[in-house]
């Protein structure tokens, strides 16, 4: 078993919380499908296109069939999408100011093709205007595959932002080509180290059989803490106190705490990028021979939301129940 610090970086230990996606090594996979609905309608409906005869619109997104996801495999990203979509246009010829309607359909948007190469059909309601369905057919058809590049370059920018976040070793590097800048090290200015990513916030809810005294103390007494996650665990339970807990996987600040009724501390991830906090809170409500617990999680990295869910919910919970329901046998 490797060392911290030790071994391939593929499958350095120290890069994960709970034994997935070392350094992202592992298959992770994000559904682009509702986020992919509201980019192409974005950039579909709207689009113009006007010549000396007339002027068409693209007026609607009737239709848009099928799913689109991101993968990550080994460090790569992977994409997937298929897409079966109809659009509504309108045009109006200017001569004699007749109005016309029509349908354009992209039976198949997906990877197995270039863009250049889908294919986009143009009809027109019945009755004249064949002068707008030809400017549709020519300008309108080149716009609309532009428009579908525009999604694809997004899709594989804007949506994947995070999911391939840099390992300590490129982190380091930025360091030393940013000090290497300044040319003085005991001058160079703190650098961010990392990328700039999208977060999310977590909102969880759970009940335990206990008090909240007996709660509240099992975030904040080592013993216990030790107890429930099973491994070493450093506590200063106090403003400004650091925590180490899953044998350094989680560290932190504890920022607030209000005996017996709430915690703020600052949380983080062995895997997340370097300096990067979330700020967690920790509500404990009394209820009828329970406690609630109210957690507030923001600033997680969109991509590490599922792991940290995880996290809270079967390394954190779900052990702290059990560690209650030890005792309670015990008793």
């Amino acid at each position: 078993m490797a060392k911290w610090g030790q071994g391939d970086p593929r499958w350095i230990v120290e890069e994960r919380e709970d034994g997935t996606n070392v350094n992202n090594w592992h298959w992770t996979e994000r559904d682009a499908t509702v986020w992919s609905k509201g980019k192409l309608r974005e950039l579909l409906v709207g689009i113009a296109m006007e010549n000396e005869t007339g002027r068409c619109e693209i007026s609607e997104l009737k239709q848009v069939e099928g799913e689109a996801s991101c993968s990550s495999r080994k460090g790569k990203l992977i994409f997937f999408y298929e897409w079966n979509i109809k659009l509504a246009w309108k045009g109006t010829i200017k001569e004699s100011g007749a109005k016309h309607k029509g349908l354009i359909e992209i039976p198949s948007l997906s990877e197995e093709n270039e863009v250049d190469d889908t294919e986009v059909n143009v009809s027109k309601k019945k009755g004249d205007g064949d002068i707008l369905k030809d400017l549709m057919k020519t300008t309108g058809t080149a716009k609309v595959r532009e428009a579908l590049g525009e999604y694809l370059k997004a899709l594989k920018t804007e949506f994947t932002t995070g999911m391939i976040l840099p390992t300590k070793a490129i982190a380091t590097q930025e360091l030393t080509v940013e000090r290497k800048v300044t040319g003085n090290p005991l001058q160079a200015s703190p650098v961010a180290l990392g990328v700039r990513i999208p977060t999310v916030a977590l909102h969880l809810t759970e009940l335990f059989d206990t008090t909240v005294e007996q709660l509240y103390s099992i975030f904040t007494v080592k013993d216990l803490v030790q107890k429930f996650s099973k491994s070493p665990a450093v506590l200063e339970a106090e403003k400004g106190g650091k925590f180490q807990m899953f044998d350094g996987n989680i560290t932190g600040e504890y920022v607030e705490l209000l005996t017996n009724r709430k915690i703020i501390m600052k949380w983080r991830c062995r895997n997340w990028p370097e300096e990067h906090y979330a700020t967690v809170a920790l509500n404990f409500v009394p209820a009828p021979g329970q406690t609630e617990l109210q957690l507030d999680c923001k600033g997680v990295p969109v991509c590490k939301e599922e792991n940290t869910k995880f996290c809270w919910q079967k390394q954190h919970f779900e052990e702290i129940k059990g560690l209650l329901q030890l005792t309670t046998q015990n008793a």
